[in-house]
């Protein structure tokens, strides 16, 4: 127990950045610490109504100890991009009620990938996504995700 409190334990300098965060509650429509730290590199290249087509490449921030793409800064991915389909104004309060990912390959740091997001259905408030993630290059999938959500009702 003692050698895992020592390796959580913070350095000072790693203290005072913690402490620098800003973290005050997010408003839809404000960006956070959390969303910066996500979306930071990704680019939007083509949006329609029920598709977003985004590149992204892969930087040292999202990889694990192996150098690739980390497997939860995919289902960060698959979560986020898969509910940027839904688009209103204002932006509406989503909770995601299932994700599944298909791990499928890997991406290294520099990898330049193409993240696809399209809308598979809408009942309600009910709402479904697939998005998949690729390798430009290789133009191997890297993973393949089912996001389901329900928007909530926003108070007037």
């Amino acid at each position: 127990m003692e050698k895992a409190k020592q390796l959580l334990e913070l350095t000072p300098e790693e203290a005072d950045a913690v402490e620098k965060l800003d973290g005050r509650r997010n408003i839809a429509g404000d960006s956070c610490f959390y969303t910066f730290f996500s979306f930071r590199g990704i680019r939007v290249n083509r949006v329609e109504p029920g598709l977003i087509v985004c590149t992204l490449k892969v930087p040292p921030r999202l990889t694990d100890r192996s150098g690739k793409l980390a497997s939860g800064a995919i289902a960060n991915l698959v979560d986020e991009i898969g509910s940027t389909v839904i688009y209103d104004e204002p932006p509406p309060t989503l909770v995601s009620v299932d994700i599944s990912i298909a791990y499928l390959s890997t991406a290294n740091v520099d990898d330049e990938l193409e993240i696809t997001s399209r809308l598979l259905g809408q009942k309600e408030r009910y709402n479904g996504a697939s998005v998949i993630i690729k390798n430009k290059t290789t133009g191997e999938i890297v993973a393949e995700g089912r996001h389901s959500f329900f928007r909530i009702r926003s108070k007037m």
